[in-house]
């Protein structure tokens, strides 16, 4: 079913920041008053620094929840300041009062390492997905053409090429050549096996993934229209990457 997605565009960055982690913030404190423990699972990238600087400062039990991480590298050292698991620790999770974080472990080999996270995630509905979107409008690694109905939960995938011009243009590595050219990645189906998803996409460089999975039919070749399957998705986005409304209205009107 093609569910609508909440737009929330704000002036910066840094506002835009702000009110997606102040959303995240309370949709945790409403799943803690239920719940003993909740789960949540984290995008690491810049372009999520500012929600995730804005959702440490939030009240919340951090104690009670589970965090787990949607993607790293394989190939890269253990200490690697570019592996997903260690900007995350760095970034937000050190930054909370006794966390539960779950790290991908890259240590096994590949295909072991992604059947054993599979099965550490098992299949409990995530309260919380924190993403964002690639340039090519990927979730987490699920490049296009992406599969909106992969039986596994986490798999070992071959970065497109233009997933690794982004981490160069980013400033994570010197070289294409130096971006590894294999990941582990959570599928689609998993992702979207939760209660809220919130998107945090600022930059100009992503306002045609923003836009394209705004207005285009669900299509794995814009990976980022499967937020379109679930009932409660929500993209913040700042000034620079949000969509001209004019073409947003042409294409809601399709």
């Amino acid at each position: 079913m093609n569910h609508p997605i909440d737009l929330h565009v704000h002036a910066s960055t840094t506002e835009m920041g702000q009110a997606a982690g102040a959303h995240i913030g309370a949709l945790l404190r409403d799943a803690l008053a239920t719940k003993d423990r909740v789960r949540v699972m984290l995008a690491a990238a810049p372009s999520q620094s500012a929600t995730l600087e804005a959702l440490a400062a939030e009240d919340f039990d951090a104690s009670r929840v589970e965090f787990f991480h949607m993607d790293d590298y394989l190939g890269l050292a253990h200490d690697a300041p570019q592996a997903f698991g260690n900007w995350l620790e760095r970034h937000f999770i050190s930054r909370l009062r006794s966390p539960r974080f779950y790290r991908i472990d890259v240590t096994a080999g590949p295909e072991e390492s992604a059947h054993a996270y599979a099965e550490l995630m098992g299949e409990e509905p995530f309260d919380v997905v924190l993403c964002g979107l690639g340039v090519n409008g990927h979730l987490a690694f699920n490049e296009p053409p992406a599969d909106f109905y992969d039986d596994a939960r986490a798999r070992v995938v071959e970065l497109d090429e233009t997933s690794r011009r982004q981490q160069v243009d980013e400033g994570h590595f010197p070289s294409v050549d130096a971006v590894p050219s294999r990941a582990i990645t959570v599928t689609i189906p998993r992702l979207l096996n939760a209660e809220h998803i919130v998107c945090s996409v600022p930059g100009a460089e992503k306002a045609d993934a923003v836009l394209q999975t705004l207005t285009r039919d669900i299509t794995p070749e814009m990976p980022g229209t499967a937020l379109h399957l679930h009932e409660d998705a929500h993209l913040y986005v700042d000034t620079d990457s949000a969509p001209d409304m004019a073409v947003l209205t042409q294409g809601a009107q399709r």
